[in-house]
């Protein structure tokens, strides 16, 4: 009886910091059967939360970013002489955009194409889109092996990003709305496109978590009611937008705290030096807590009355939709995106107007007011999610794609 060989699987990641993209690959390459595949994961960054990814599978971190461009670009925008002289604005960013293809990428591919060839690679699994993981999908052309881009993002439909879409042997995408746009933006085929839902390790998932110690922690009184917005400080992940609608709020509900959770990437960290500016400044000091990046995510959850995802661009999928939900959490969401296809209105959690914060007011004085619902919610969201995220569901269907890609 001939014995099938293991498959080697290399696994790219290379995004802007340790968000959902990271956790759910996590969750895929913990549960991907050992007797078939064999998974090796490359990151572009190597600080504390990347550092557990060997308690799942081999890691190798390989540096992306030697020199911070996207750094240099924002300050070049913020300087009101350059930028409103457009010539030179533009020779600064084709200059940057060649100090990035020297310093950044071409080092980063050497490495990547070194490791593959090394590691003997039967098939290339980019964990971001195309164009930020190109050096992935070129290395698999250069392999001549299968390429899997998992596609996370809205498409814009760039020169460049249309030849990055040319590249992949075939795609994931994590949500129907994200197909749609790869298929409408980027012509890519409908067959070279697999919908697979981002899978949560639910068994893990520890629905006692001790909420009270997240509350302790962060001097949150018991009695209060806790709304918590939950990602990576982006300026498209909506913390404007909470601030706004906390102004607003902090007369309507007594006991309110408004909590910023999640971890600053290297290229925003001006980003959260202005956030906290402003809340200093409008005197939200008592109301807003921010509490940085935070591990024990089920602490979070169980610390919450309400769950806020408030991203001001469509998001494909959001990781803390489908944790809130896991996790029976009362939810509320903008009405775009991934979100807007996860939740049901009313029934599975709450939508409101994307970018209105007065819309997002409403929605969490309905919640306020109303605990019976917010209890009936979280029920029901969870209900859903234990049918929808099932991450043996996620590892299998992706395993079946790895299967028909490598015969």
């Amino acid at each position: 009886m001939r014995i099938a060989k293991i498959k080697n699987i290399l696994y790219v990641e290379n995004g802007i910091g340790y968000g959902g993209a990271i956790i759910c690959l996590r969750h895929l390459v913990r549960q991907l059967d050992r007797q078939q595949f064999n998974p090796l994961v490359i990151t572009g960054r190597k600080d504390l939360p990347y550092q557990d990814i060997p308690k799942e599978a081999q890691w190798l971190p390989i540096i992306d970013r030697h020199i911070d461009i996207v750094g240099i670009r924002a300050q070049l925008l913020n300087n009101e002489t350059l930028s409103s002289i457009p010539c030179v604005l533009w020779l600064l960013n084709q200059i940057l955009a060649r100090l990035d293809d020297v310093f950044n990428f071409l080092p980063f591919f050497v490495q990547l194409l070194w490791t593959a060839w090394r590691f003997n690679a039967d098939l290339v699994h980019a964990n971001n889109e195309p164009l930020c993981n190109r050096a992935a999908l070129l290395v698999g052309k250069c392999l001549h092996i299968p390429i899997v881009s998992h596609v996370r993002g809205e498409q814009k439909g760039s020169r460049m990003m249309a030849w990055a879409y040319r590249l992949p042997s075939h795609f994931i995408s994590v949500s129907q709305w994200i197909a749609k746009s790869i298929q409408e933006t980027l012509h890519v085929p409908a067959e070279k496109i697999s919908v697979i839902y981002d899978g949560i390790a639910l068994e893990l998932l520890n629905m006692e978590a001790d909420g009270l110690a997240f509350r302790r922690l962060n001097a949150i009184p018991v009695d209060s009611f806790a709304v918590g917005l939950i990602g990576l400080l982006i300026p498209w992940k909506g913390q404007e937008l909470f601030i706004d609608a906390a102004i607003t709020l902090r007369d309507k509900i007594p006991n309110l705290k408004m909590l910023i959770v999640g971890g600053t990437p290297d290229e925003c960290v001006a980003y959260e030096v202005m956030l906290r500016k402003r809340v200093n400044e409008e005197h939200l000091d008592d109301l807003i807590v921010f509490t940085g990046h935070v591990t024990a995510m089920e602490q979070v959850y169980n610390g919450l009355d309400v769950v806020v995802s408030a991203s001001t661009s469509p998001e494909p999928l959001g990781t803390v939709v489908i944790e809130a939900m896991a996790m029976a959490r009362s939810l509320i969401g903008p009405r775009h995106g991934g979100a807007a296809e996860m939740i049901e209105h009313l029934k599975t959690g709450l939508l409101f107007t994307p970018n209105d914060a007065m819309a997002l007011v409403g929605e969490i004085e309905r919640l306020y007011n109303d605990p019976k619902l917010a209890l009936q919610l979280g029920y029901d969201a969870r209900e859903y999610a234990l049918k929808t995220f099932a991450v043996a569901q996620h590892t299998e269907q992706i395993q079946r794609l790895y299967h028909q890609l490598l015969q």
